[in-house]
């Protein structure tokens, strides 16, 4: 493994990108983020994450487009990375199923250049973030590193399978380590406004009906973004792992869909109109994650439970007029 350069982190300015940066420069790591900065969601929720980051001395920042080989190129070149974190890419089921190309060229072609990259100069470890929407339609749960994952319901999780396969390609071929990380249900403060737990504080809070589906019969391990991130942090410097290794991370709890709402409304004050709707394309109905190996190679021991990180998200949205209004201006028009 190199012992100079940056850490490299792909998606800096997403959510769990940014939670990462930070915590690396509190630690005292030299951090080199990039993102595409694209407009998936309003632009100005990775500006502000981008501008908290940039408060660090040890913090540089690099526009990029993961999919442009050369550009990628270029970077590893000038800058060989002494670990690379690769968090960038196309978030979200069911924007899939409209915009399909776009996860071929940020989840696939990215996903190749960096591992191209990471190839070429000096073979750095390589953590890249999975999805538990791999396991598809299983429905043994807990899902365990072991079960089957190729019966895919969405486009977003073949992409994120094809992640997998891609480095146990380039782990045999290269003699590369590449760990895999499958999150589950990511929340927490400067999270996503396409995942549910901001739409259903936002509808909350504005008096707005909630869409419920599959009739409320979802169940999901929320893991929050502080849990996720000692997890990364672990598989980054966690000695004595496998060249390739795949690790769940998740809260270990699923949820049902209906005690989120209940515990949404506590922390809002109010209760929800809900508005009972089928399943939707692309979904599953529940998650649970198995972890005992992260538990035991990664140290992962995951605290907060949504007691706890639900209400620190809803006054968190709270404080954040400006975002909160780019989110429903955002949403109005899709």
């Amino acid at each position: 493994m190199p012992d100079q350069g940056p850490l490299l982190v792909t998606g800096a300015a997403g959510f769990i990108g940014a939670h990462l940066c930070r915590e690396l420069l509190a630690a005292g790591h030299q951090v080199l983020g990039v993102d595409s900065i694209n407009d998936y969601y309003p632009v100005v929720i990775k500006h502000q994450r981008l501008d908290n980051l940039r408060q660090h001395d040890n913090f540089e920042f690099q526009q990029l487009e993961l999919a442009d080989a050369a550009a990628v190129a270029d970077l590893f070149a000038s800058r060989r990375p002494s670990l690379v974190c690769h968090l960038a890419a196309q978030a979200g089921v069911r924007h899939s199923l409209t915009h399909p190309h776009d996860y071929l060229r940020a989840n696939i072609d990215g996903t190749l250049n960096i591992l191209e990259g990471c190839r070429h100069n000096g073979q750095p470890r390589l953590v890249y973030a999975s999805s538990s929407s791999v396991y598809g339609g299983n429905t043994k749960t807990p899902f365990a590193e072991a079960d089957r994952v190729d019966n895919p319901v969405s486009l977003y999780a073949a992409t994120k399978r094809a992640d997998e396969l891609m480095a146990h390609c380039y782990t045999h071929l290269f003699d590369m380590q590449t760990i895999g990380l499958r999150f589950f249900t990511v929340y927490g403060i400067w999270g996503r406004p396409d995942m549910a737990m901001w739409e259903f504080t936002e509808r909350i809070l504005d008096g707005r009906p909630i869409k419920v589906f599959n009739h409320g019969n979802m169940w999901r391990d929320f893991t929050h973004v502080s849990d996720i991130v000692a997890g990364i942090q672990g598989a980054l410097f966690s000695p004595n792992l496998e060249a390739y290794e795949i690790f769940n991370l998740g809260n270990n709890r699923s949820e049902k869909l209906m005690d989120l709402i209940a515990t949404i409304e506590a922390a809002c004050g109010r209760e929800a109109e809900k508005i009972m709707m089928d399943m939707q394309p692309g979904d599953v109905p529940a998650t649970a994650a198995e972890i005992s190996a992260a538990q035991a190679k990664l140290g992962f021991d995951p605290q907060t439970p949504i007691s706890v990180g639900v209400p620190a998200f809803v006054e968190w949205y709270r404080s954040q007029p400006e975002l909160a209004a780019a989110a429903r201006a955002w949403r109005a028009a899709l």
